[in-house]
């Protein structure tokens, strides 16, 4: 795996010839129409129609997302590994694209969690014809709090289901034929997800909620009839599809940040490198060469946590949950930091950011959109900690997980079980794997998390600042970078990454925990012992000059590496 993906330069030799030819197909589409009707795209808020087509030719969707036993074409399998890479592509040429894909793929959830043939093979059916697909799951008055769904179902007359209500914030529900509509029935009060159509008269496309090439839409149904066929999830079923639904879309989100960044990386570098002030370039000065080389670092962790959290994906079952903590990390943490990834670079590029020609003006936009959907960074920091008592206090022994791109549909995402039993769910010891470095910073790094752990022993919160959100989220930052920077040096042996980078990326891991330990240090609502005890985590990374002159020196020749097609 290479440090960064390059249109150009990266094979994708992990995926089969077939998977090959359509990513490659995918970026050739891209690179062919340029960067100048891209940007017009964007500006003028043209509905990306010419994508919907192009994958239509390329059979992206029908083969990337239809499982297997639904489809006669022998490349067709849900397969997260190459659905990745197409997360990576689009998300490098433009988040309205990959917008379209991700929300066509969490409307098919409910449909491939089904156990209704028809509405599979209707799905399948729509797929060949590269149609697009939606999830009516969020309202305007109440978001995704689907306790409170407003969406209602009664019979009619003739004992006809009818579904009235409207649905808000909803992507591709503007052109999708298949809408996953989650309601409630008002006889018997049990939830329900059934699948509606846009192009039927008793759905009413209310307007675009954004001000976005994106068709993000408000839509209402109108006694809209309901047939069995229609029928995905009855009761605790329609609950959990939802969650578990959102469980498979939310891993999409980091990867789309990591390739809008990767494309603001490479435009951002190249204007560096080839600016002079004051007599002198502008990637000598020592702030810039700090910033480039944080922005790299994160990204190259980016990358290497999302790769093996993949693997854990893949290796998912009803006795290998792990994935459930590591999924929302890719949701969270990546998109976090790639966030930070972009301001870091911005500090460089200044005004330059702001220029309508730029990639970059779009990265600045879209970049702050993916911590905000399929659940806030709250909701997942939240969830995270669900983990914290076995992941750093009870490691087990668990099974080897392995790289694994066989071509195969990874049928247990569309089989999850109830969404429940968190608190029993346990992981593999990180300390091992801290401990098998011979690196400086990862020793410092081990130090903090030790001090960490002896602070949750000795002033653990109490009840009362269980229910303090703010607090939990500085907590829950602090956790989520164990098991993140675990998983880091887990992809980075399997990789073979360098040395050096490695190391880099620890000392800024290391500065990353100092901050959020301070944060914690300031917290209104930690205790005394808990504000001294956060101190304790504060460390200074171990500095080395050569190898900081090594990385920068990387990080430098990755100027002109990447323009895309005029």
């Amino acid at each position: 795996m290479a440090d960064l993906f390059h249109p150009q330069h990266t094979t994708f030799d992990h995926l089969d010839e077939p998977s090959r030819k359509v990513v490659r197909g995918l970026i050739d589409w891209f690179e062919a129409k340029g960067k100048a009707a891209l940007k017009h795209d964007d500006h003028e808020r043209v509905f990306y129609r010419d994508f919907i087509d192009a994958q239509r030719g390329l059979g992206l969707f029908a083969k990337f997302l239809t499982p297997s036993a639904y489809s006669d074409d022998p490349d067709a399998r849900w397969d997260t590994t190459r659905i990745d890479a197409v997360n990576e592509v689009l998300g490098f040429y433009g988040l309205a694209y990959w917008y379209t894909w991700q929300v066509s793929i969490l409307g098919l959830g409910p449909i491939w969690m089904s156990d209704n043939e028809a509405a599979k093979h209707r799905a399948a059916e729509h797929l060949r014809n590269g149609e697009v697909f939606a999830f009516g799951l969020s309202e305007q008055a109440h978001g995704a709090d689907i306790y409170s769904t407003d969406m209602l179902l009664a019979p009619d007359a003739g004992g006809q289901l009818r579904a009235s209500g409207e649905k808000y914030y909803i992507g591709n529900a503007n052109v999708a034929r298949m809408v996953s509509t989650f309601g409630k029935k008002t006889e018997t009060d049990t939830y329900l997800f059934f699948a509606a159509d846009s192009q039927a008269d008793t759905y009413e496309l209310v307007r675009n909620v954004i001000n976005s090439q994106s068709y993000v839409a408000n839509y209402k149904l109108v006694d809209h009839p309901v047939a069995d066929d229609d029928i995905l999830h009855t009761g605790d079923d329609a609950w959990n599809a939802a969650l578990n639904t959102v469980n498979v879309g939310k891993f999409n989100l980091g990867w789309a940040s990591i390739g809008i960044a990767t494309h603001a990386f490479y435009e951002a570098i190249t204007h560096a490198a080839n600016r002079n002030l004051y007599g002198k370039w502008v990637t000598d000065f020592p702030h810039v060469k700090r910033l480039m080389t944080d922005a790299h670092c994160r990204l190259v962790a980016m990358r290497l946590f999302a790769h093996r959290a993949e693997d854990y994906m893949r290796a998912a079952s009803p006795e290998d949950r792990r994935y459930l903590l590591y999924n929302p990390l890719v949701k969270m943490k990546v998109s976090l930091e790639g966030e930070q990834v972009i301001d870091d670079m911005w500090d460089v590029i200044a005004a330059k950011g702001f220029e309508n020609e730029m990639y970059f003006e779009m990265a600045a936009r879209d970049i702050r959109a993916l911590p905000k959907l399929e659940g806030t960074v709250h909701v997942n920091i939240a969830l995270a900690l669900k983990f914290l008592p076995n992941y750093l206090f009870n490691p087990q022994p668990q099974p080897d997980v392995v790289r694994d791109a066989t071509p195969r549909d990874d049928d247990f995402l569309f089989d999850q079980g109830a969404a429940r039993g968190l608190s029993k769910i346990t992981f593999h010891g990180f300390a091992d794997e801290l401990a098998s470095w011979d690196l400086p910073n990862v020793g410092v790094f081990a130090e903090q998390v030790e001090a960490f752990r002896q602070l949750l022993m000795t002033a653990p919160p109490t009840d009362e600042q269980k229910a303090d959100l703010d607090l939990l989220m500085t907590l829950g930052q602090l956790f989520s970078l164990v098991p993140y920077a675990h998983l880091v040096l887990e992809q980075a042996r399997a990789t073979d990454t360098a040395p050096d980078v490695v190391d880099q990326i620890f000392a800024m891991f290391v500065r990353d925990l100092s901050g959020y330990a301070v944060e914690l240090n300031g917290r209104d609502g930690a205790t005394d012992a808990q504000a001294e005890g956060a101190l304790a985590l504060v460390r200074r990374p171990v500095a080395d000059d050569d190898r900081y002159a090594r990385v920068w020196k990387s990080v430098h020749a990755l100027a002109g590496a990447y323009e895309m097609n005029p």
